[in-house]
């Protein structure tokens, strides 16, 4: 199966400019024969915590999720999104949506939302979920951190663990590429899995980040990096286990 992480621009808090790039993604990966598209967490929005007004950036599954994301509609590619969830009770969940075939067939729900302090609500389940024959999870960023995820959803089937990632962080703290590789070198051998990592890259605001997308094979074997600062999209075959 081939994948796809895709490394986007850092955009301003609030801006949905980004549903119109990863559609253009979702087309190159038709053209390519690619069936899974990673892009980077809260893509969609910006991270709630630097948004003025978090609820702007808020998407309900159930009531406007699927008429923003039907832009990335597509009979061979699974897009996975990362957006502000908008809970029933006007909770903020950090979530990723796995968009396919026009419908949002699942959620995953960040659980570890910040090292310090954010305005998101936990996630606590760890769900799998199957495309094209092969059985993946999802870990929202700083979730890569904390072993007992990814080795729940290894034991539960999963064979690939996707990444979406969003280091946008200030200046003096956001040299982090070289820590997170460590990170999914060491989540693809403990658990014998493929990694797939996609962030956003750039300045904006205040904010930097150099971008940490990368693609790793369950060896360890980085089989693919971005270039540090630019927006690309990672394209890697997984190879059957």
């Amino acid at each position: 199966m081939k994948v796809a992480a895709y490394q986007a621009p850092l955009l301003s808090a609030g801006s949905f400019e980004a549903i119109d790039l990863m559609r253009e993604q979702v087309r190159r990966c038709e053209a390519e024969g690619i069936a899974v598209l990673c892009c980077p967490e809260a893509i969609l929005g910006g991270l709630a915590d630097h948004a003025p007004d978090p609820a702007l950036c808020a998407l309900h599954v159930a009531h406007d999720l699927h008429d923003v994301l039907r832009p990335l509609s597509s009979d061979t590619v699974t897009t996975l999104v990362g957006f502000t969830e908008r809970g029933d009770q006007g909770q903020l969940f950090n979530s990723a949506a796995i968009f396919h075939r026009g419908g949002v067939t699942g959620i995953y729900r960040k659980q570890y939302p910040a090292i310090r302090h954010s305005i998101y609500q936990a996630g606590t389940d760890s769900p799998v979920f199957t495309v094209a024959g092969v059985t993946f999870g999802v870990l929202v960023c700083n979730d890569s951190n904390h072993p007992k995820i990814g080795r729940l959803m290894a034991t539960r089937g999963a064979a690939v663990l996707f990444v979406p990632t969003n280091n946008a962080l200030p200046p003096d703290r956001a040299d982090v590429v070289s820590q997170v590789r460590g990170v999914d070198v060491g989540l693809a051998v403990t658990h014998g899995v493929h990694v797939i990592r996609a962030d956003v890259a750039g300045r904006i605001d205040g904010l930097v980040s150099h971008g940490s997308s990368a693609i790793v094979a369950p060896n360890g074997q980085v089989l693919v990096a971005a270039t540090l600062w630019e927006s690309q999209l990672l394209v890697a075959t997984l190879a059957s286990q």
